[in-house]
């Protein structure tokens, strides 16, 4: 395994591009026949890419567009224009038949190096705080621009997300708000686990449809700098498909061996190909697995500071599907049996905030986000 997740919370990576580039932005769907159905625009406007998305009144999706637009790759001041140029490029033309059209937009867009910076709201934070903390930015067409705002975990660590929470909200879409268990505090119930693998990989704990608190770690980023940038890379070749067998091994050297910490184990990538007891094919998968052991380490010892058991616990997870059937597979040598995979949550949480901030009615037994085609 070559790659733990993609650097944006929500948008897949892409190569690096003018703002020009927007302007060959992929698309699919049918909107064009079904323009007049159309409700809502909203967008996952991230770091590298930019996805935009097409409802109807139903909360289905009409039509998607993908550009390499992420705000790293627009000019570093909004006052430049490139915003504009890319939000244009995407959009243009759907606003150009439905001009009236809401629009939304969750994700590094509302950074401070984006188009505008919209607050991070503090946990817990519910739907309804987020919805308040939205901002809005208006475009060069006329069009308002509704933003989304992060979230922040004050205290002596403070931990943030931006895009991660729409992400829960459309994984939550579905939940109804329950009553604590033998009528305890709901803030002494173990709450739901959500887990969002990737560059920058999270763990969340809701409860009552609020995020209460949340930890990040940077196993995808360290990944690709230990591969790419350190002495483990030099006997590394890149497998042509995953070793599962590897990537189990550096699971289990993590959990059975990573006491002293993940610094006095990803060595072992090198010494076991020294000592011709990994192969150059299997080093990458073992470092893999080595780095998500050492994630999963660390978020049971979390979560048993909390007298909550990983082991045994039903969660989700949200992301790249591939990536998060790898975390499924190591969660299973935790005893966590069932991990479900959420599909569709960015665009079920666009959808989901959009109705709930009074961007759009739905209409009567909508079922938002179901994939086109």
């Amino acid at each position: 395994m070559t790659d733990l997740g993609s650097p944006d919370s929500m948008s897949a990576s892409a190569a690096s591009a003018t703002p020009a580039a927007s302007d060959a932005a992929a698309q699919t769907g049918a909107a064009g026949s079904a323009q007049h159905d159309a409700a809502l625009i909203a967008l996952d406007w991230g770091t590298t890419a930019l996805r935009a998305y097409l409802f109807d009144a139903a909360g289905q999706l009409l039509e998607t567009r993908a550009s390499t637009a992420g705000i790293m790759n627009l000019p570093r001041a909004a006052s430049e224009g490139g915003f504009d140029i890319a939000f244009d490029a995407v959009c243009g033309s759907w606003l150009e038949r439905a001009p009236h059209l809401p629009v939304m937009a969750a994700g590094m867009v509302g950074s401070a190096q984006g188009w505008k910076e919209a607050p991070y709201v503090e946990t817990p934070a519910s739907p309804d705080a987020i919805v308040r903390g939205i901002v809005r930015v208006q475009t060069a067409r006329g069009v308002v621009l509704h933003i989304v705002p992060g979230v922040l975990e004050r205290g002596e660590l403070p931990n943030v997300m931006r895009g991660e929470e729409t992400q829960i909200v459309g994984a939550l879409a579905g939940d109804a708000v329950t009553a604590p268990k033998n009528d305890a505090p709901a803030d002494t119930q173990p709450g739901a686990l959500i887990g969002l693998p990737g560059t920058h990989a999270k763990w969340v704990i809701v409860r009552g449809m609020r995020i209460e608190r949340f930890y990040t770690f940077m196993t995808g980023e360290v990944f690709a700098a230990l591969s790419e940038h350190t002495i483990l890379g030099r006997t590394m070749t890149t497998p042509d498909r995953p070793d599962t067998a590897a990537f189990l091994r550096g699971i289990s050297v993590a959990r059975n061996h990573g006491h002293a910490g993940m610094l006095a184990t990803i060595f072992s990538t090198r010494t076991l190909g020294l000592t011709a007891q990994l192969a150059r094919e299997e080093q990458p998968d073992y470092l893999s697995g080595l780095l998500i052991g050492h994630e999963l380490n660390g978020l049971e010892a979390v979560l048993e500071r909390q007298q909550v058991a990983l082991a045994g616990r039903t969660l989700r997870l949200i992301g790249n599907e591939a990536l998060c059937e790898r975390y499924r597979l190591a969660l299973t040598q935790y005893g966590c049996q069932s991990a479900e995979l959420v599909k569709y949550a960015t665009e079920r949480g666009l959808w989901r905030i959009a109705v709930q901030a009074g961007l759009v009615t739905p209409a009567a037994g909508a079922v938002p986000a179901a994939r086109i085609g």
